[in-house]
């Protein structure tokens, strides 16, 4: 069996994934959803996501895939390519999934190579300087969880997509 590959990011309805390099929302539901589903396992970013983090998030190994040559950071291990950042998340790791946290680049680098994707769709449009495309039609959604809005807080869905030939590897 392969080992599972998941990108895990919020989109909002315009494609909207950052400002700034930050969220441009907040939602307390998606950060405790991205916590439960990276929590132990390996965590594979670009620099500028990392960099954006508030610090080393406590109980995932964080691989940065950068391609600067004097680029290190306490607590990550840097990686010069999808190879290497592959290879060291699948030390320690033989069996579990590699969860793909950001940003837009590195997402286009690993979809072609993911199982699965977990999507917070955010049901509302917010002004971004980094984008990501719409979800094609090779994935098929299977699981989704719907919410309300609430306050000042967008409607949004938890949305879990897997390619379509991935029932007959499974």
């Amino acid at each position: 069996m392969t080992q599972e590959i998941f990108l895990i990011y919020a989109r909002a309805a315009n494609g909207t994934i950052g400002k700034d390099g930050k969220l441009p929302w907040h939602l307390p539901a998606d950060l405790k959803r991205f916590k439960a589903l990276t929590l132990g396992k390996p965590m594979i970013m670009g620099r500028k996501t990392f960099e954006s983090l508030p610090g080393i998030l406590p109980g995932r190994r964080h691989i940065v895939l950068t391609r600067r040559e004097s680029w290190d950071s306490d607590g990550a291990e840097v990686a010069r390519s999808t190879k290497e950042a592959l290879a060291l998340a699948r030390q320690e790791n033989e069996d579990g999934p590699i969860a793909v946290v950001g940003g837009a680049a590195i997402y286009d680098v690993f979809r072609p190579l993911a199982h699965r994707i977990e999507v917070t769709e955010i049901h509302a449009d917010f002004t971004g300087d980094t984008f990501m495309k719409p979800i094609n039609a090779e994935w098929k959604v299977t699981a989704r969880e719907d919410h309300p809005a609430a306050g000042d807080m967008p409607a949004y869905s938890f949305v879990t997509y897997r390619r379509h030939d991935e029932d007959a590897a499974q």
